[in-house]
């Protein structure tokens, strides 16, 4: 373990929001020195979708640092708490996930939770594990310890209360789950997002409730998608998946806005203090090319999940693609023939997989994002005429070849 607290909390503090209580982080970690007893660092992640984006790996890089601080790492598996859905942030009550489809997430979740961290120092636990065991009487027992004031005291469930906008009562019990999950793996600190800070600040309150040593609170920011607004979301289409393939990961970092690249090197990558303030430097200066900086982070984010290799042959294809305004060295095919004649061009989409539904097919056409041999398709009612060897491609970088072999 890592003996000098400065030192520790340095690393720690790199990119945190918030470190609760204030004061409390430096005396834990001089206890946890002196008696050489590793910190409990908690992190849940609900699977209620099946990849880790680059949103997700700002907490999970935050644990490695722990862990590489020889801190002890507990990732919760929420199936339970998924399907109940977490409100933070939330206007409007989740759909609720069926436990299946939970499950299967959660398999690629372990999957991917290994990319970064060390499983042979990981423990993972399924919230299920107590809260399947747990009887009524236990529900109602872990309900009586919050009040119906404390939570309307979310800013959250107060606008929608206010608003008369539903709140289901099952929503309540999102955050003591989250807080219970603290009590049963006894952890001394938890990490999450800055709207996650009301559950994590529960989970102090119930685990003395319980008995159970009051967690810290660490906040880290929300990293914001490739349409530089909302949140990285799945559901919302501006993510980079840690899983996706080198060239389809790299155009997608080149596509997001300039604003947005210093704070993806400080939250996503490992790169040195005194390089960030270098980066911070040359961003600032007008002087500088962002495009330049924007494509040493996509070879960087690249080689952290792939290769070095396959990061700059990424880079590369890029370059060929759109600063030369060249086609990809490989471009995959897709057999037509099974479509007959024609075919219509929200089905064509869909099929090869280049929109994941016919609504997401329509918005690429009504935003010109569709393209057969060079000419954009503005007609969504489009009954294509088939031939051999058209070439699709679908936004800036997607290309598809349409072969009737």
């Amino acid at each position: 373990m890592e003996k000098d607290v400065k030192k520790q909390l340095g690393l720690i503090s790199r990119g945190a929001v918030d470190l609760l209580p204030e004061g409390e982080f430096e005396q834990r970690l001089k206890k946890s020195i002196s008696e050489n007893k590793p910190l409990r660092i908690k992190q849940g992640f609900d699977p209620t979708a099946p990849d880790i984006h680059l949103g997700h790996t700002v907490g999970i890089r935050k644990l490695k640092q722990f862990q590489d601080l020889g801190h002890t790492i507990v990732l919760i598996i929420g199936n339970y708490t998924a399907l109940v859905g977490d409100p933070s942030g939330r206007s409007a009550t989740r759909p609720q996930l069926k436990y299946d489809e939970v499950m299967k997430n959660a398999e690629t979740y372990q999957e991917q939770f290994f990319k970064i961290l060390d499983k042979s120092k990981t423990e993972v636990h399924y919230n299920g594990e107590w809260f399947e065991k747990m009887s009524f009487s236990e529900v109602m027992e872990l309900a009586s310890r919050f009040t119906v004031a404390r939570i309307l005291e979310r800013d959250d469930f107060e606008k929608r209360f206010k608003s008369g906008a539903p709140i289901s009562i099952h929503e309540f019990m999102y955050p003591l789950m989250q807080a219970y999950d603290s009590v049963m793996i006894k952890a001394d600190v938890e990490i999450g997002a800055t709207e996650q800070k009301f559950n994590l600040l529960t989970g102090r309150e119930i685990q003395q409730d319980y008995g159970v040593e009051p967690q810290l609170v660490l906040t880290i920011p929300i990293l914001v998608g490739l349409d530089g607004h909302n949140r990285m979301s799945k559901s919302l289409g501006n993510y980079v998946g840690i899983d996706e393939p080198p060239k389809e990961m790299f155009g997608k970092i080149m596509s997001i806005p300039d604003s947005l690249v210093y704070s993806y090197y400080e939250l996503v990558t490992d790169v040195p203090a005194t390089r960030l303030a270098e980066i911070k430097e040359q961003l600032a200066d007008d002087k500088t090319n962002p495009m330049i900086i924007k494509k040493e982070l996509g070879e960087i984010i690249v080689s952290m999940y792939h290769s070095s290799e396959e990061a700059s042959a990424a880079r590369e294809e890029f370059e060929r693609v759109f600063s030369k305004k060249e086609l990809p060295e490989e471009i995959d095919e897709f057999d037509c023939k099974s479509f007959g004649d024609n075919v219509w061009i929200i089905k064509l989409l869909t099929e090869t997989k280049m929109a994941s539904s016919n609504g997401e097919a329509r918005r690429l056409i009504k935003g010109g994002g569709v393209s057969l041999d060079g000419e954009k398709v503005t007609d969504e009612n489009l009954e294509l005429k088939l031939k051999d060897n058209i070439l699709l491609k679908v936004g800036k970088r997607r290309f598809l070849r349409l072969r009737l072999k």
